[in-house]
């Protein structure tokens, strides 16, 4: 298991043991910024060797138990069993890291910064928003990230017009970019009288949070810096001063925000990392825009098509409109149950980039 990549075992152990003594150091802390860096870099080293080095001791033990079955004159149906449920289990370990090879982007690994913003059709988007939000909440639970809301506008009768938030974990971005799009639910809404069915569209822009050690140039003549007060259900617990920060970067007309926290210095510094990673992302999107003008790229820009369609009536399903995968389990779906979708995703990026390279 030392084929490179994130198999890289021996390499990745070489460099985790030199941080680890490094922060042994009795001035380690002296520099806290290094540190928190050093600190950072090896947390995420670890989230790599673990479940190899627990894969690694499944298997040694597996093969102990079969060399032990070997040697028994008869076998017991229940050793069987044990085997086979143990085999199970390492091919759904190693299916997971065969997945994290697929994410081999630099941000990959990085904290996910996500913004969803209802369409047109008024309290139907907004409520439809809201139910995404949750979907995006219970995954990041599912899988132990931590989420931080940065701003958040409420609907006029229900749900949400748009809202900013980071999921914080190891790879969230590299799970998340498949979530990129328009998201389209049909459904007999609750709203209308007539129980018609509607269609509703939301869109999800997923974006990685900048690393430290990217230096993004934000010169401050070009930032215009205004306060408010918070609004919504959640400004009502923040408090009735203008503490809210939106930074929007002239030049390109990128807007940052934030309202979450009754310091107006750390909402400024929460939207300030937004922005920055905002930046990052446009700079990223320039340069492949330029890339496909000059070889003649025909690549798929998916920012703002229609990527998957949740149909609660008159049937159940949810469809990605890229992979073609679905499912007719749209609870499970809508309680975060998503990972097979991001799978799919990622397998179908991966046979793209082999097709183009034919």
């Amino acid at each position: 298991m030392n084929s490179g990549g994130i198999f890289d075992l021996d390499n990745k152990k070489k460099i985790y043991d030199s941080l680890q003594i490094e922060m042994s150091a009795a001035d380690f802390w002296n520099n806290k910024e290094k540190a928190d860096k050093t600190v950072k870099k090896v947390s995420s080293l670890k989230s790599d060797i673990e479940p190899i080095e627990i894969l690694n001791i499944k298997l040694q033990d597996v093969e102990e138990m079969i060399e032990i079955l070997l040697q028994e004159e008869t076998l017991e149906d229940n050793d069987l069993l044990d085997l086979d449920k143990d085999l199970g289990n390492i091919e759904k370990s190693l299916n997971k890291l065969e997945f994290k090879t697929k994410m081999s982007d630099p941000d990959d690994k990085n904290n996910a910064i996500l913004s969803i913003n209802a369409g047109a059709g008024g309290t139907e988007s907004c409520d439809w928003a809201s139910m995404l939000v949750r979907m995006f909440r219970m995954w990041s639970e599912k899988n132990n990230f931590e989420v931080q809301v940065f701003d958040a506008l409420p609907g006029e009768e229900a749900g949400i017009k748009n809202t900013t938030f980071i999921i914080k974990g190891n790879y969230a971005f590299g799970y998340l970019r498949s979530e990129r799009g328009v998201h389209r639910l049909v459904r007999i809404s609750p709203f209308d009288s007539n129980k018609r069915r509607h269609t509703s569209f939301v869109s999800v822009d997923v974006i990685p949070e900048v690393s430290d050690e990217i230096d993004i140039e934000i010169i401050e003549t070009d930032l215009r810096i205004d306060t408010y007060r918070s609004s919504g259900a959640g400004g009502q617990h923040v408090n009735v001063t203008d503490s809210a920060v939106r930074i929007t970067h002239l030049p390109t007309n990128i807007v940052a925000q934030c309202q979450n926290d009754r310091s107006q210095h750390k909402n400024k510094a929460a939207a300030m990392k937004v922005l920055k990673a905002k930046l990052y992302e446009h700079e990223n999107q320039k340069k492949k825009k330029e890339l496909q003008q000059k070889y003649g790229n025909k690549d798929e820009i998916a920012w703002g098509s229609q990527i998957r369609s949740y149909v609660f009536q008159p049937y159940t399903m949810v469809k990605d409109h890229r992979t073609e995968h679905k499912t007719s389990n749209v609870g499970a779906v809508m309680d975060g149950e998503i990972t097979e979708f991001m799978e799919m995703f990622l397998a179908w990026k991966a046979e793209q980039k082999i097709e183009k390279k034919k």
